[in-house]
């Protein structure tokens, strides 16, 4: 993957609101102060798609986290319209079936990230949905996993980030939701770090939702957060 030059590229606003409209005002109150947006399943099958190649004709950066699990073959050609969107990122679920239909699919700048566990997951989450493993020794074997498959990154909460480096090597990317600045609302995170700590951790870059979104300015909000990782 190329490095990264520009500072606001480590933070990627995620953009889960409602519809395009919203998103659109959003990213135009932003402006200069980000470079990179995640569009999900709200605003993804709301219009989002043609709005990531509206934000990839501006020359902005996506990340589609739409998160894919199926058919090998569903996989692989769905990786491959992704690509045609222009899209930076995509994100499928960290089982080795469909990261090797995925690594099939991908095609030109596309890098492909597998979730191994969602941040939204303790120990109890993990238990309650039938995995065997603890939490890290499940991140740590779906990160080996995709390492030997050629996924291009790691999608993992900043509590695992030096363990998955230490199985992903340095030429892979880590990418880290659950990112929530000192004395914000935690909502239905569980396994958070601030952006300075994530960056300290050597995470490549960091997801940030609310904290920008929900801000009386999300411009100072997203520039803040970029300063804060710079200074660690």
């Amino acid at each position: 993957m190329s490095p990264i030059t520009d500072p606001r590229d480590r933070l990627i606003v995620a953009l889960d609101i409602a519809d395009v409209a919203a998103a659109r005002a959003l990213v135009e109150r932003i402006g200069d102060a980000a470079t990179f947006y995640k569009i999900g399943y709200r605003l993804g099958y709301n219009g989002g798609l043609g709005f990531a190649r509206e934000l990839v004709e501006r020359g902005l950066k996506v990340f589609l986290d739409l998160k894919l699990h199926d058919i090998g073959n569903t996989v692989e050609e769905g990786v491959r319209s992704v690509a045609g969107l222009g899209a930076r990122f995509l994100t499928v679920h960290a089982y080795p079936q469909t990261m090797r239909a995925a690594v099939r699919g991908r095609q030109g700048d596309l890098g492909i990230l597998a979730v191994t566990v969602l941040t939204s997951y303790d120990e109890a989450d993990a238990a309650e949905a039938g995995y065997a493993l603890p939490v890290s020794e499940l991140v740590a074997k779906r990160s080996e996993q995709a390492r030997d498959i050629g996924i291009d990154g790691i999608v993992c909460s900043a509590q695992e980030a030096r363990a998955v480096r230490g199985v992903i090597g340095p030429d892979r990317l880590i990418v880290t939701p659950g990112i929530r600045p000192a004395g914000s609302d935690l909502t239905d995170q569980k396994r958070v770090m601030t952006p300075a700590e994530a960056r300290i951790a050597g995470i490549d870059h960091v997801v940030v939702g609310r904290p920008i979104t929900g801000a009386a300015d999300p411009r100072a909000a997203a520039r803040a957060i970029v300063t804060e990782m710079e200074q660690a």
